[in-house]
């Protein structure tokens, strides 16, 4: 693989990381506003699949994209569970509206993380991705062994009360089903030929896991005790996501999933430092270890693609 193309996601999945960021700030509140995660998650995922039914059917390659991807169900050679990555995604945004009101963005961060570091190391040797299987190297597992550790630094000022870190191991298994969720993905849209038709599976698969979920809810705890907030921002959390899936699936095959990771990681590291200088909230002061830590994580995923590949 050209090391053009490398370099070119990396580039890609930072900026796309950085929407993460947004994104996660986004859901967050909107789950606070209507009192309910999974309604918050429903929204963000519904309204990201309306966009998508509009706009594959415009675009050539979607339409040829649908085509080949029944193509490749009906030969074999995609799986049907290789399409379920949404359900990962769809867990992702719930958990941004159930625990950010409580946990804040640095602690989700940690989790999400930590989850994720560890898993795509083992969906890369697994070979579940478009890739293939990718040896366990050093430069690897230390790109993300400092992605964790820098990570931590950047919030060692913000990490809360001890009692909210119980509620953390939702967005922890969140970010060891992202893994998994780019490799799936990126599987489908190598049989698709195209990514957008892959977010348009994804966004399918995952908001339909959500009203299941939401339904659920409603039975369990009522109706969601908040209202719709009038602010349009506060409902790009889908769009964002196109965005951030799309990405993802069409260059997961140049990068890898840890490399894909690291990058995306580093990103919303950047993202969050960025929000909390332009737009700060009460929480939101970022001081010297959260730059460095932000740092630390841009060379973690240097160390990472440096890493030789197979």
């Amino acid at each position: 693989m050209p090391a053009t193309y490398r370099v070119a996601g990396v580039g890609l999945a930072t900026a796309s990381g950085v929407a993460v960021a947004v994104q996660s700030r986004i859901n967050g509140e909107l789950g606070v506003r209507l009192g309910d995660g999974f309604g918050a998650a429903v929204i963000s995922f519904g309204i990201g699949l309306l966009v998508l039914l509009v706009l594959v059917p415009l675009v050539p390659t979607g339409r040829q994209g649908l085509r080949d991807l029944r193509g490749a169900l009906t030969a074999g050679t995609l799986r049907l569970w290789q399409c379920l990555g949404g359900i990962c995604g769809a867990f992702l945004v719930a958990t941004q509206g159930l625990t950010i009101g409580t946990l804040g963005v640095a602690v989700f961060t940690v989790a999400v993380v930590a989850g994720q570091s560890g898993s795509s190391l083992a969906v890369d040797r697994a070979g579940i991705g478009p890739t293939g299987a990718q040896p366990v190297t050093a430069p690897r597992l230390a790109g993300a062994a400092l992605t964790v550790v820098a990570v931590l630094l950047a919030v060692s000022d913000r990490l809360g009360q001890p009692d909210a870190l119980v509620l953390a191991v939702l967005p922890l298994l969140a970010g060891v089903a992202i893994a998994w969720q780019q490799a799936v993905n990126g599987r489908v849209r190598v049989a698709s030929g195209s990514a957008l038709t892959a977010t348009l599976v994804n966004f399918t698969v995952g908001t339909a896991a959500l009203l299941v979920a939401f339904a659920v809810d409603v039975v369990v705890r009522g109706w969601p005790a908040g209202s719709l907030p009038a602010e349009p921002w506060l409902y790009l959390g889908g769009p964002i996501g196109i965005v951030f899936i799309a990405v993802a699936a069409a260059i997961v095959r140049f990068t890898g999933v840890l490399l894909l990771g690291l990058a995306t990681i580093a990103g919303q590291i950047v993202g969050a430092v960025l929000l909390d200088v332009a737009l700060p909230t009460a929480a939101s002061h970022p001081g010297l270890t959260t730059l460095a830590g932000a740092a630390l994580t841009l060379v973690a995923v240097l160390v990472a693609a440096l890493a030789p590949q197979r």
